[in-house]
């Protein structure tokens, strides 16, 4: 199990998935819902692609953040690459330095709530990402009520259910 903080190097195309891989148990360990768990591990692989390809490597960094009752996850990735000249140009859609469709940055900032380009020509690129989950530090709390009918048999059936979120 991976920890709710740490480190990995992505040097190669196969630490890509290492980093998919370690976003995710950060993300299943902070109580993240499915839907985040997904945008988050999204947005970690296009990044660590992001710093093989372009950035010749560098790491993934992960950390809890809060803010009030909400808790989620902070991914930051670093490389020490050629940097990158125009950020502003560099997150528009359909924008890309080398043969890709120009989605990566500007996707994986959709993807997620706070999202933070650093980069220079010559300084390598510093990325930080944040996905804060609407639940409470302890997780999610689900209240189902089912409301049931009678069938003309005697029978019970289900005419629907309800299920609301606690914590908000």
């Amino acid at each position: 199990m991976t920890a709710v903080q740490g480190s990995l190097p992505i040097l190669v195309e196969q630490d890509v998935v290492l980093a998919r891989q370690a976003a995710r148990q950060a993300a299943v360990a902070c109580k993240l819902r499915l839907i985040d768990q997904t945008k988050l591990v999204t947005a970690a692989s296009e990044l660590a692609r992001n710093a093989v390809i372009y950035g010749g490597g560098g790491s993934m960094e992960w950390s809890v953040v809060e803010s009030g009752l909400r808790r989620g996850l902070r991914l930051v990735f670093i490389d020490h690459g050629p940097g990158i000249p125009d950020t502003a140009q560099a997150l528009t859609d359909g924008w890309s330095s080398g043969s890709g469709m120009g989605l990566g940055l500007s996707g994986s900032r959709r993807l997620v709530d706070e999202f933070e380009l650093d980069s220079a020509p010559g300084k390598g690129t510093r990325l930080h990402m944040d996905l804060i989950t609407i639940a409470p530090a302890g997780g999610y709390t689900r209240v189902a009520t089912l409301k049931t009918g009678d069938n003309n048999d005697g029978t019970k059936h289900v005419l629907g259910g309800v299920q609301q979120r606690l914590g908000r």
